[in-house]
């Protein structure tokens, strides 16, 4: 790195440390459940997320013992629908709402945790994880394609396995699933093919296979049935000791493992694309991304609620009781994902969660006050992110401030007209 470069970006650095930082305190909390009563949060959707939501709902009563969350894995379609129909008080959806939207306005979308889709399966010969698979390949054998596990393309990615002369058996999610809209989306990326033939989305046409019911079901046909494959989450693949391949980069330079280093790698710098919670989450998508240590299969996970809470609980302190509940989930809930294989949203994703939480109300109410809560509009704007051509003065001031010619608190005067007058934007 030249002289000049590194001090343009240590003056920047020395900017930025000199400016007023919101802290713990700015902002308040939601109030917490009234001690006074007892709270039943009733949830269902996503069973992705099912063993996070189960560990929060343990964790948030040891602090809150008169709150009760039940919450049902029945998979996003079926959350989706409960959310549309106002029966609960929240859902999660692996896939953001897309057409539904129209039926369930006012719909926040809340990012919870980043999880991963295995591939995982059975196979006497190869007792172990690591089997290396491409998404085109993996489609293939989705489409019945790719039939036998000896199938020369499975052979040359896999020189030392021993592969079976026997057919694969494909399995899948039955139910309507955020988890099955997570694998369709991966493949339609892929395969063109695969993408005009079944498409992406919560339920899709499979053309053969065993059909299981949530993540559960899945897992256990794969257990159960030798010579089989199908798509699972993380956290399932882990605790029922399945043994899962390995999928090709986005790059098409490694085969990767799914870990939580290589999902949180998937997620990198999505925030700044993200929209705000009460926009359209529709395109969201962070499957098949860049980078030698990313893991192809990735995806946010979602709770949905209404920005008008009396459509969907009874009463302002069960509505109040409920923001609370989801607030500690996305910010001190967070503590407990790399346990169970989930990765940790990024403060900036949270934050996207806290502005959307303070867009909440009952009976026009505000539910709670949040300092640096902003009206963000949802009007798609483009940004021109190509680096602009640097003034020679600017260089020029970098150069004698590097040489100290020049006062750091001058350097420092210099930038801050630049902010002040559009030129620099931090």
């Amino acid at each position: 790195m030249n002289t000049y470069r590194l001090a343009a970006i240590i003056s920047v650095t020395i900017l930025l440390t000199s400016l007023p930082v919101l802290g713990a305190n700015a902002a308040e909390m939601p109030a917490p459940p009234n001690p006074e009563r007892e709270f039943d949060i009733v949830g269902t959707g996503a069973s992705f997320p099912f063993p996070l939501i189960d560990k929060w709902r343990v964790e948030y009563k040891k602090a809150f013992d008169n709150v009760n969350l039940n919450y049902q894995s029945i998979g996003s379609g079926g959350g989706i629908k409960q959310h549309i129909e106002q029966t609960v008080n929240f859902a999660a959806s692996d896939k953001p709402m897309g057409r539904e939207a129209k039926e369930a306005p006012g719909t926040l979308h809340i990012p919870e945790t980043i999880g991963g889709v295995v591939v995982a399966y059975n196979l006497p010969e190869v007792p172990q994880s690591g089997l290396k698979l491409t998404g085109s390949l993996l489609a293939d054998i989705f489409l019945d394609k790719v039939t036998m596990w000896n199938d020369p393309r499975i052979v040359q990615l896999n020189p030392d396995l021993s592969l079976p002369d026997e057919q694969i058996v494909t399995v899948h999610r039955s139910d309507g699933s955020g988890t099955t809209f997570i694998f369709t989306d991966y493949l339609s990326v892929i395969s063109s093919e695969f993408e005009a033939e079944i498409g992406k989305g919560k339920s899709v046409p499979w053309p053969s296979g065993l059909g299981g019911k949530g993540n559960e079901g899945v897992t256990i046909n794969v257990r159960d049935t030798e010579y089989s494959i199908g798509y699972i989450e993380l956290a399932y693949a882990f605790q029922n000791g399945m043994h899962y391949a390995y999928m090709e980069n986005g790059d098409q330079s490694d085969f990767v493992e799914p870990t939580l280093d290589t999902l949180s790698a998937a997620s990198a710098g999505a925030a700044a694309t993200l929209p705000a919670a009460h926009c359209d989450w529709s395109n969201v998508t962070i499957v098949n991304a860049p980078g030698d240590n990313s893991y192809p299969i990735a995806s946010f996970t979602y709770l949905l609620l209404y920005e008008e809470m009396n459509k969907a609980v009874s009463d302002m302190e069960r509505a109040e009781a409920t923001i609370h509940l989801i607030h500690w989930m996305i910010t001190d809930g967070q503590d407990h994902s790399a346990s169970l294989l989930y990765v940790p949203i990024p403060e900036s994703v949270a934050e996207i969660g806290k502005q959307g939480l303070a867009r909440t109300t009952f009976d026009g109410e505000k539910i709670f006050e949040y300092d640096t809560a902003q009206d963000i509009s949802c009007d798609v704007q483009t940004v021109d992110t190509s680096m602009p051509a640097i003034p020679a003065w600017i260089k020029d001031n970098a150069r004698l401030w590097a040489e100290g010619l020049i006062s750091d608190q001058d350097y420092i005067n210099g930038l801050q007209y630049l902010i002040t007058q559009g030129i620099l934007v931090v």
